[in-house]
């Protein structure tokens, strides 16, 4: 790895940093401001902040109630943290995208982790409806993790395309020889 490819992946690093520190930050805000379970109301019938605890995984799936769960899942994060550096690491610094994604998961895992370890539970608070419709209160390390896994489910469709249409093009220079060579 040269140095300059060492330095744009620091680079993406910070940005991981900044984001795991707005996440935190607006937790913190959360506490401080909002009581369990009462909404303020930032956007009229589409969004809120409210106080919410998880001590599950997203959505407050395979929330059990019990400390077990918190160490648990804790160790699985860490895990996951330790195999997107893993990844982070090895991918080349062409793929932007890919380090951007991984970046997102990295901050992501890193705040909600924190937040189990720290409090033994997830601060979520973001809350958004539209008409009869309700997401699952979540927060900015939720959105982090959301958004870089669409980033890497993202690169993998056109990744594909990218190599479905090279496939293509190549299968066409065996068939024709002689059209390749025109240029």
């Amino acid at each position: 790895m040269t140095k300059k490819d060492f330095l744009w992946k620091i680079a993406y690093l910070a940005i991981a940093g900044g984001m795991f520190m707005i996440d935190q930050a607006t937790k913190a805000w959360a506490v401080r401001r909002l009581r369990f379970g009462d909404g303020m109301s930032v956007i009229s019938g589409f969004l809120n902040f409210t106080y919410a605890q998880n001590t599950g995984i997203a959505f407050s799936m395979l929330d059990d109630g019990s400390n077990g769960g918190r160490w648990g899942l804790s160790i699985v994060a860490i895990v996951a943290g330790a195999l997107v550096l893993y990844f982070f690491w090895r991918t080349p610094r062409s793929d932007d995208r890919i380090l951007g994604a991984l970046a997102l998961l990295l901050a992501g895992i890193a705040g909600n982790v924190t937040d189990r370890l720290r409090l033994g539970f997830v601060v979520d608070f973001i809350d958004v409806q539209f008409g009869s419709w309700h997401y699952p209160t979540f927060n900015v390390a939720d959105a982090a993790i959301c958004v870089g896994a669409g980033l890497l489910i993202l690169d993998m469709f056109l990744n594909k395309r990218r190599t479905a249409a090279a496939e293509s093009d190549r299968q066409s220079k065996i068939q024709n020889p002689k059209s390749a060579n025109v240029s």
